[in-house]
């Protein structure tokens, strides 16, 4: 599984969010190349702009290797 994020703040390189759906939850992908086209389509300037290296990376893919107690929880 894999899962986008941002960096909202370019002051503080520290602080990442993950990107979520229109229901609140955390977007999940079962394919990389999947998450990485959906990144594109959300952040298509900050996708542009790392592809170029023209500034800070502000988005990533990340690989999910287990559920968040906070996902349990939501889950039942």
């Amino acid at each position: 599984m894999f899962k986008l994020q941002v960096q909202d703040d370019e002051n503080d390189h520290r602080i990442w969010h993950d990107v979520k759906g229109p229901e609140g939850k955390v977007l999940l992908f079962a394919n990389e190349n999947e998450a990485r086209k959906k990144l594109q389509e959300l952040y298509p300037v900050f996708y542009g702009l790392e592809k170029y290296q023209a500034g800070p990376k502000r988005t990533r893919v990340l690989r999910v290797y287990g559920v968040d107690e906070e996902e349990e929880d939501e889950d039942g």
